[in-house]
């Protein structure tokens, strides 16, 4: 028992499995011991594989993937807060991003709050709806708008963008 502490279960069962391989009459001794170095290094792997969550490799972790880790949102931002801020910067930086998504996200919100506070909708009463917006607003959220003559033109100013979410806010 006490070889079986001081060499530990490894060693014990390669040596008797190299007995055992050896005392077989029919088996030559070449294919033997083919038998127990295979044997011998699936046990040496198993062994290593067991040892190496004592012993974590120390890699440096990739520059792409620091990126990755300091991105992630803080636990507490609700998803619709973080597609929002997505919208913003994408409808800042192109225009045709801030005609096809933000401004019809933004009207849409408009329209909700136009109803709810004043009891019509939007598209039905479009001369009520700009005199409640006020003309900056309308043009940006008006839902004739045409599209931008240059697609990938920058977007709207983000001061236009924030006080556009103001003047829907304030509905």
């Amino acid at each position: 028992m006490k070889l079986v502490r001081r060499l530990g279960w490894p060693a014990v069962a390669a040596a008797v499995v190299l007995v055992v391989l050896l005392s077989l009459p029919q088996l030559p001794t070449s294919r033997a011991l083919g038998i127990w170095i295979v044997f011998a290094a699936a046990v040496v792997l198993l062994v290593l594989n067991h040892h190496a969550g004592d012993h974590p490799w120390t890699v440096p972790t990739p520059r792409f993937e620091q990126a990755l880790l300091r991105r992630k949102p803080a636990p507490g931002q609700p998803e619709e807060l973080l597609h929002m801020e997505r919208e913003i910067v994408l409808g800042s930086a192109d225009a045709d991003h801030a005609h096809r998504r933000l401004l019809p996200l933004l009207r849409a919100t408009a329209s909700a709050r136009i109803a709810a506070r004043h009891g019509f909708e939007l598209e039905r009463r479009p001369e009520a709806a700009r005199a409640l917006l006020g003309e900056d607003a309308w043009e940006l959220l008006r839902p004739d708008r045409p599209e931008p003559e240059d697609r990938h033109a920058p977007g709207l100013p983000r001061k236009t963008i924030v006080a556009l979410i103001e003047r829907v806010e304030a509905l």
